[in-house]
């Protein structure tokens, strides 16, 4: 599986701020996916975080390896159209800054899944070091 940030859009309901997830660089649905960010000075939540010296915030690294898995989800033919939730966050560890320049890479695996609930081992790393590592817990919105 490979999507450009526009095949994104069309899965992910996520817009300027918050889709942070700019291309899917391989995966298999409803398995994995792995994706990258590009962090840039010009993102916004650098203007506060922190001023003198640019550090992408933690929850936001999160809420990226949320969106690689919830790509994997919603790229299932019945959870097409579907919107995914936070459900929990479990184990979350980080190990380095993120900082302008940096190529997040980041890749989620759906080790569990009942019924709409559903977990996935995250890993974020930059240039092969480990910057993030958590178990996230998702739910599928049902109609």
């Amino acid at each position: 599986m490979q999507l450009d940030s526009n095949q994104i859009a069309r899965i992910l309901p996520h817009r300027y701020p918050f889709a942070l997830v700019d291309r899917i660089v391989d995966g298999e649905e409803g398995r994995w996916a792995r994706g990258i960010k590009c962090v840039s000075v010009n993102e916004q939540f650098f203007c506060g975080h922190f001023p003198q010296e640019h550090i992408m915030p933690g929850v936001l690294i999160l809420e990226a390896m949320a969106q690689v898995g919830a790509v994997a989800l919603l790229s299932l033919p019945e959870n097409r159209g579907k919107i995914v939730l936070f459900g929990g966050v479990k184990n979350a560890r980080f190990k380095r800054k993120v900082t302008p320049g940096d190529v997040l890479e980041m890749t989620c695996t759906l080790t569990r899944r009942r019924g709409p609930v559903g977990i996935g081992s995250c890993e974020a790393t930059v240039n092969g070091e480990i910057a993030c590592t958590a178990e996230l817990i998702f739910a599928v919105q049902q109609e």
